[in-house]
């Protein structure tokens, strides 16, 4: 038998002739109509498939706060290598208190303090609200002067005026500028006041420029890197210095009388942790209104606090919560460089922004409270029976703790390609079949009602 014979055999659609075909008026507007429909339905399944979600993900964070104790060849103590660490981000005003009674320090459970921040920290002097609080220009910014004193004579030796000369100092043991002055003060917990008597602060005319800005407000923005523990930050007037177990601050010039009364009134433009969305992730999930920028959301921007009280205290409670974004086709390619030690090497602002296209970042919630240095209770509310204590440091506190759980934002598409294909198939089998069939209803009553008529 023929090959041809034995695959007819097979055939489970089977053909009529040409003769045996009846075509219709109906017919024809049965086809146009699923044809339409065919092409409606495909076109939504294609939409479907090239439609990209963000498919979310809780996990335990295994890898927050490593802080190791490695033993170095040839030390003889152990050295502590930074574990994960991150970034903080912040654009805060104090229109009532000029930039140099500012002081912003880190510290957290680790031991680890940063006291008087300034890298990749700037201080923008503000004109007094009665002038409308605009920026001043960054020339004007100068409070100390000449602090290189490069005028002076290469013999010259300051005097310190007690403690040892800083660390720091241009000149080893010596003071030679207003601030190496105030740096030897802070490094023996000392308070400085205005710096009467002190030859460099008068050289510089420190009083006086200090009294120029008295009206001034401050506004502090950029970012700093701290580890990944719990911690806190605060933004206080004076040096900051350690007394014993007890973390104080040089309140001499803030307290004065004679500079007029400084509040931390303030406005929290900007906080966060960790990197910005790129435009580019939100852009390409659909904007404000998806759920990627929905669900990182920064609570404390545009917080606005106000008050006349110059000994007033301000403390946010943050809750941190990892947060992973993997864009669409991601696959790692090592260990993240925000991890380990890699991390100190990578400029302020890019840190978390990995390689491989994913990001590493931080959301927040955030409770508040607010109270008086000097005691007393919340009367003035309805809260008679709420009370304050009396004493600690004015300012802005923020308090951090790292949550153990990390959340992770994957994109996804909704369909694969075979899941595609069989969509489609189901679209033209089905659309083609229920055509068929209504096709074949309307043929036969036809059929039926002419017999009618014609009897």
């Amino acid at each position: 038998m023929p090959a041809k014979s034995r695959f007819t055999r097979l055939d489970a659609f089977t053909k009529t002739v040409e003769d045996a075909r009846i075509r219709t008026t109906s017919g024809g507007i049965v086809t146009i109509a699923s044809l339409l429909i065919v092409f409606y339905l495909v076109w939504g399944e294609w939409a479907d498939f090239r439609r990209v979600v963000v498919h979310p993900e809780l996990i335990v964070d295994k890898g927050r706060g490593r802080l190791n104790l490695v033993l170095r060849a040839g030390d003889d103590a152990k050295t502590r290598l930074p574990g994960e660490r991150m970034e903080i981000h912040l654009n805060i005003s104090f229109p009532r208190i000029p930039c140099e009674l500012l002081t912003l320090d880190v510290m957290d459970v680790s031991g680890e303090q940063q006291t008087g921040v300034k890298h990749g920290i700037q201080k923008v002097q503000l004109a007094s609200q009665s002038q409308g609080g605009r920026p001043i220009e960054v020339r004007a910014l100068d409070l100390h002067g000449d602090e290189q004193a490069t005028h002076l004579d290469p013999n010259y030796c300051g005097d310190c005026y007690g403690p040892p000369a800083p660390a720091t100092a241009t000149k080893p043991g010596c003071c030679q500028t207003c601030e190496e002055v105030r740096e030897a003060y802070a490094s023996v917990s000392w308070a400085f006041g205005k710096g009467e008597g002190v030859i460099q602060c008068e050289r510089e005319h420190y009083s006086e420029r200090l009294e120029a800005q008295r009206d001034q407000g401050c506004r502090i923005e950029g970012g700093f890197r701290v580890n990944k523990v719990i911690g806190n930050f605060h933004i206080a007037p004076g040096r900051s210095f350690s007394n014993g177990m007890m973390h104080v601050h040089d309140l001499n010039n803030y307290l004065d009388p004679s500079q007029g009364t400084h509040t931390f009134t303030h406005t929290i433009h900007h906080l966060r942790f960790g990197p910005q969305l790129p435009d580019d992730f939100t852009k390409r999930i659909g904007g404000k209104t998806m759920g990627w920028t929905n669900t990182h959301l920064n609570p404390l921007d545009e917080t606005n606090q106000a008050t006349d009280d110059a000994a007033f205290n301000y403390m946010y409670f943050l809750k941190v919560v990892s947060t992973s974004y993997y864009p669409l086709g991601w696959k790692s390619k090592g260990v993240p460089s925000s991890q380990g030690d890699s991390s100190d090497l990578v400029s302020i602002g890019q840190h978390g922004l990995e390689q491989d296209g994913s990001l590493e970042t931080h959301q927040y919630s955030v409770t508040s409270h607010k109270r008086s240095l000097k005691g007393g209770s919340d009367s003035q509310e309805g809260h008679k029976e709420r009370l304050h204590a009396v004493g600690g440091i004015p300012g802005v506190f923020f308090s951090y703790d790292i949550s153990p759980m990390k959340v992770i934002n994957r994109e996804e598409r909704t369909k694969s390609l075979t899941g595609f294909l069989t969509g489609v198939c189901a679209v033209v089998g089905g659309t083609l079949t229920v055509a068929a069939a209504i096709d074949r209803g309307v043929y036969e009553g036809a059929s039926r009602i002419k017999k009618l008529h014609q009897r």
